[in-house]
């Protein structure tokens, strides 16, 4: 008996050594039952073969733009119809600009251009070509454009560098494809996450705040709904657009935050701690506007609550992750919250020039818990954040076991 087919799938190459995973690819959702077609840039033929991925897909390859052999001529527009998703591993940085621009000069940029299902890229090529802020300016837009980005990864590679631009793996991005999920190991569990600054009024028009964006909250909300978590995201005020699923509650102050964090968070699995609230507040808030008068003049300022600490010491706690952004001693300070807020882990980065961190796109933690560490190299916040997020699902697991062998 032959078995369903239950999707049509059309997988294109572009030119990057990673072409050789793609046959793999091919392989792997041919055996999910999935009917494949395959797209190859003349660039990507100088790596793999049409006829290789022939003989794994079952059907012919498509190269060319303008192929006589289609009956009207117009092969990308059949091959867009017919496709129920389109996948392009690898995805060179030359792709993704054209992708990102909106350029058709060849079959895969028309293809994506014509394509109104799903789309998926995996994106591979140097670790500083990824790391480049064009591509990541692209890779945006891509998201922006509905695209689902899977990938890349880190570690060796072919040219002998190391970090961030190795394709993913071919299983992860099958599963990828046919689940909607590369995984789910926070699969059942509640996350509340706290992001954003916080702004404590001066008088009708002034207030006190920070500079963060909130853009490493709003990635880890995002990055714990995609490993299958329910997430809140208590939101102090930011320009940013809350991921999907997302249960959203906007605060200001700190203690509107303080507030909203410590009703919820005895309910859930794990707290993550990433807003900047402001330790200190206005101890008189001014009906009226304040004059420019003096030289100067003096504000008394009083301590907020500490959130993070407050949820740590709950009689029903949720896993507490926290931040620590520093400008000097880091393992020390951070290791020193750690203890002193009975944190189970924080998550501590360096802030100034050149370190990322605040309004930055990009970011690099030290993450320390009690019987070790792990560093994060200067990466997106949102691939960051995705990384993160597995180690709080593994770190999680372990304090489960121990607690229920």
């Amino acid at each position: 008996m032959v078995s369903k087919i239950n999707k049509k799938i059309l997988l294109a190459a572009s030119g990057g050594i990673a072409a050789y995973k793609t046959a793999e690819l091919v392989r792997l959702l041919r055996k999910k039952n999935a009917e494949v077609r395959v797209v190859l840039t003349h660039a990507a033929e100088k790596f793999v073969t049409p006829l290789t991925f022939q003989a794994l897909s079952g059907h012919a390859v498509a190269t060319e733009l303008l192929d006589t052999e289609q009956e009207n001529a117009m092969g990308h527009i059949n091959l867009a119809r017919w496709a129920d998703l389109l996948i392009v591993a690898p995805a060179t940085a030359d792709i993704i600009a054209k992708f990102s621009h909106g350029l058709a000069d060849d079959l895969l940029s028309t293809l994506y251009l014509a394509a109104e299902c799903p789309v998926y890229i995996a994106p591979a090529m140097n670790q500083a070509m990824w790391n480049k802020t064009v591509t990541q300016d692209n890779i945006k837009k891509l998201q922006n454009h509905g695209v689902t980005i899977i990938g890349p990864e880190s570690g060796d590679q072919a040219c002998g560098e190391q970090g961030f631009g190795r394709m993913s793996e071919p299983e992860e991005i099958c599963n990828h494809l046919l689940t909607g999920s590369s995984s789910s190991l926070l699969q059942g569990k509640s996350v509340l996450i706290s992001a954003g600054p916080t702004r404590e009024p001066l008088d009708p028009v002034r207030y006190i705040s920070n500079r963060s964006s909130g853009k490493m909250g709003y990635a880890l909300a995002e990055a714990a709904i995609n490993q299958g978590a329910s997430v809140t995201l208590v939101s102090g005020p930011v320009s940013l657009s809350a991921p999907a699923k997302t249960n959203l509650v906007n605060v200001e102050t700190a203690q509107q935050m303080y507030e909203e964090v410590l009703q919820r968070a005895g309910l859930y699995d794990v707290y993550i701690g990433a807003a900047a609230v402001a330790d200190y507040s206005p101890d008189q808030i001014k009906e009226e506007k304040i004059k420019k008068q003096a030289d100067r003049t003096t504000i008394v300022l009083r301590k907020n609550k500490d959130i993070l600490s407050a949820v740590a010491h709950l009689k029903q706690r949720p896993f507490t992750v926290g931040f620590a952004a520093e400008t000097q001693e880091l393992e020390k300070y951070a290791r020193g919250k750690l203890e002193r807020k009975n944190l189970d882990m924080i998550a501590a980065n360096w802030v100034g020039k050149e370190s990322g961190g605040f309004e930055d796109d990009n970011n690099a933690l030290q993450v320390f818990w009690r019987q070790g560490k792990q560093n994060f190299e200067m990466m997106n916040k949102k691939r960051l954040a995705e990384k993160l997020i597995e180690l709080i699902a593994e770190k999680l697991d372990e304090k489960n076991t121990t607690k229920n062998p």
